[in-house]
């Protein structure tokens, strides 16, 4: 038995959901099956799905407390290959405020209740008894994950943990970005007010990417999120053949990458507003 399945069985028997994440900190990538989420995505609390795949896919979806999935064979493979454990904070009812730096730990000391604390490399977790939504960057080197995300397993930490405090859900609540009011305006297409793309496989391919482009980010996640609904809007945004169904699976991307509906929306309305659409 590996270092890692050993540690993680032990978190399971603790109530912690736990995961397997390969070199770079980060979950194995989905199977074959499970590409572009073509499963439908593994069942969670905001959007269920009918993923049944033996595989650890899907990120901090696949985290579970069960050992029959966690000691499984497709598991022990991955197991084999893995570099961390992780677990899903939210699946436990807990939430890490995850320090960046001596400036941001400074801050926590002055601002937030004594809690359990865990030192990592750059700098220290803290640890709140009750779940919240996960929000990226709330403060300068400042994250927080709990619901629809992961953390790494450091160890477990020194002192007695606290009760989540109002001082922290508060910081995952975004004002709407500015937006100036433009007047919608599409221009009619040409053939009779037909789709210009000759196949709804191109379309396709395009959203595939997006999420795909959306899914791989490893920092600067805003940035690529409107960098993305940018370039989706640019290439299908005078078409008329983009639905609420394509822009729900972008927005999903978004959000299984910690972001707020409020931001999605905020970013899919600047970068309409940035076209003139």
């Amino acid at each position: 038995m590996s270092e890692h399945l050993h540690t993680a069985l032990h978190l399971a028997t603790s109530g912690l959901p736990v995961l397997p994440l390969r070199i770079g900190k980060v979950p194995f990538g989905n199977c074959p099956a499970c590409a572009q989420n073509a499963c439908g995505g593994r069942p969670n609390m905001k959007t269920p799905g009918p993923c049944t795949c033996p595989n650890p896919c899907h990120g901090w979806a696949a985290a579970t407390t069960d050992p029959r999935v966690i000691e499984s064979p497709a598991w022990v493979r991955a197991w084999r290959e893995a570099a961390a454990v992780a677990y899903h904070p939210g699946g436990a009812g807990l939430t890490v405020v995850d320090l960046d730096n001596a400036e941001a730990i400074a801050w926590a000391r002055a601002t937030l209740p004594a809690t359990r604390t865990v030192p990592t490399t750059r700098g220290e977790h803290w640890l709140f008894q009750g779940a919240m939504q996960s929000a990226n960057a709330v403060r300068p080197g400042v994250d927080i994950k709990s619901t629809m995300a992961y953390a790494r397993w450091l160890g477990p930490g020194t002192g007695a943990m606290a009760g989540l405090p109002d001082v922290v859900c508060a910081l995952a609540v975004k004002e709407p970005a500015p937006v100036r009011p433009v007047a919608v305006a599409v221009p009619a297409l040409a053939g009779g007010g037909g789709c210009r793309h000759r196949t709804p496989v191109y379309l396709e391919r395009g959203i595939a990417m997006a999420v795909q482009r959306i899914t791989d980010a490893r920092e600067a996640v805003h940035a690529t999120v409107y960098r993305t609904f940018l370039a989706v809007l640019s290439t299908h945004g005078l078409c008329g053949c983009l639905t609420d169904a394509h822009m729900q699976r972008l927005f999903t991307a978004a959000q299984a990458k910690g972001e707020t509906a409020r931001h999605c929306t905020d970013a899919w309305t600047n970068a309409q507003t940035r076209l003139g659409l």
